[in-house]
């Protein structure tokens, strides 16, 4: 184990990871982030290194997710931050300094730690599902569903809470046609949300059924579902397939250390990245189940280097 005791220790390498260090780098903390190694099976630089285009980042007119996640990296380590790539197996909070243990095992001190691990989709997982991913799938319609490729033509929302009606909502301004396809004949989803739903002439139903498959040469051009309760098979012409059937929050290394909502999400004080252990900060959508977009990852990322900055310099001072 290294002695040396680190000021601020980022874990996670999204857009609230990398303007966390950002911040911390500025404030002459000397962060070390971890980015990961296909930590919850997503290359470094997190969920935007599968997003093929993106056209809501401020300051870009269309910017591909990949490429934006190396913009910030760059200048995360311009301003002064250490980046290791490696994946975090676990954590030990019930002192300072924390203890931080990585994959590769290494031991690391850390007087503060910001957790911006992000939260994976759920996805479906049929047979064909990974041959046109984001080549017409896609597990975020605000993020996709404007693009080019998408518009005035026929798409599907899988799922059945809000989420899925807010999202196939959203999507009937682009498309021709939505079908909201949901396992059972009635959604979860609250009674406001489904009047919105049944009153929007370009949102179709598509009750008691399953994705089975997916098929399209170079891109998506149709989904194949099954019927629950007859079990007839056919297909849907689709150009576009959405995923709204949930995230996991990649918490479980915490191992129970630090609360979180029954989903797995970090709960964080309310206007701030601070959670229930003194000097652990949490960003981005490992703590956020309702925005889940870049800009408001970056946006915590700010907030939780400036509060490991002030929570340092407090304890500095002698305050508390």
């Amino acid at each position: 184990m290294n002695n040396t005791v680190e000021n601020v220790v980022i874990i996670g390498s999204g857009p609230g990871g990398h303007t966390a260090a950002i911040y911390a780098a500025r404030a002459n903390l000397n962060p070390l982030l971890y980015e990961g190694f296909m930590a919850g099976g997503v290359a470094a630089g997190g969920q935007l290194t599968t997003t093929t285009e993106i056209e809501n980042f401020p300051g870009f007119k269309t910017i591909g997710g990949p490429e934006l996640m190396h913009h910030m990296r760059e200048q995360a380590i311009h301003c002064g931050t250490r980046i290791r790539t490696e994946t975090i197996s676990k954590v030990d909070l019930s002192q300072r300094p924390f203890k931080v243990y990585s994959e590769e095992g290494d031991v690391i001190l850390a007087k503060t730690i910001i957790i911006a691990t992000g939260a994976t989709a759920k996805r479906m997982r049929v047979p064909h599902e990974d041959d046109l991913w984001q080549k017409g799938i896609s597990a975020c319609a605000v993020c996709d569903g404007a693009l080019p490729i998408f518009r005035n033509q026929p798409l599907v929302v899988i799922g059945g809470g809000d989420t899925a009606v807010e999202e196939a909502t959203y999507l009937t301004k682009f498309a021709s046609k939505v079908y909201l396809v949901h396992r059972r004949n009635e959604l979860r989803a609250s009674k406001a949300m489904q009047q919105r739903a049944f009153t929007n002439p370009k949102l179709e139903m598509v009750w008691d059924a399953q994705l089975e498959d997916v098929f399209g040469e170079k891109y998506l051009e149709g989904v194949k579902v099954k019927n629950l309760k007859t079990g007839h098979t056919y297909d849907l012409e689709a150009k576009g397939l959405f995923y709204a059937i949930g995230h996991t929050p990649n918490t479980a290394f915490l191992e129970g250390q630090i609360k979180t909502d029954e989903s797995g999400y970090i709960l964080t004080e309310p206007d701030s990245t601070l959670t229930s252990v003194p000097g652990v900060f949490a960003a981005g959508d490992v703590q956020d189940k309702r925005y889940r977009q870049a800009i408001t990852s970056a946006g915590t990322g700010c907030m939780a280097a400036l509060d490991a900055e002030h929570f340092l310099a407090t304890e500095a001072s002698g305050g508390h």
